[in-house]
């Protein structure tokens, strides 16, 4: 993830890099933290790591309210793994945890994911003006939800498949 974070031809034009070292992500992903942020590596069926999700809690626990956001390698945009992640996330989150909703944000001109919160039945809400700081510059934000009664069962985590 560290590399992902600070390549920008990772990162593409919606994104600033984020220089931090490996040790920085580590305890900001892995260690014990007040807003609960976990990530999860992508990976192929060979095993290949393709990208990440993450998500965190918005304001505190007590809120109720997280938030998820993913990136995946520019060779593999396009290939449906980052809607397969959101739909597992989905699955895990509003089974996991007590959250009446879940919100993801995206640069207005990232039009792919915009896409992938539509699949996942993400309802857009709005505009946030002026809300990110990216390459010297600030930048609007569409912000998305979905609440847990609209979410209505699991997608992906309880499917059953037929046996052979």
């Amino acid at each position: 993830m560290t590399e992902w974070w600070t390549s920008l031809e990772f990162l593409g034009e919606n994104f600033s890099p984020i220089q931090r070292s490996r040790t920085e992500m580590e305890k900001t992903f892995f260690e014990s933290n007040p807003f609960e942020s976990r990530a999860f590596i992508i990976e192929k069926k060979d095993g290949n790591k393709i990208g990440y999700i993450v998500h965190f809690y918005m304001l505190h626990p007590m809120e109720k309210m997280l938030e998820f956001g993913y990136a995946i390698t520019p060779s593999e945009r396009g290939k449906g793994y980052c809607t397969e992640a959101a739909k597992i996330m989905l699955d895990y989150l509003f089974l996991s945890k007590d959250v009446a909703r879940i919100q993801a944000t995206a640069h207005v001109k990232n039009a792919a994911s915009e896409k992938v919160l539509e699949k996942v039945e993400f309802r857009k809400e709005g505009i946030l003006r002026k809300s990110s700081f990216r390459r010297g510059e600030w930048t609007d934000t569409v912000i998305f939800s979905i609440l847990r009664e609209e979410w209505k069962e699991p997608r992906i985590l309880t499917r059953q498949y037929p046996q052979k």
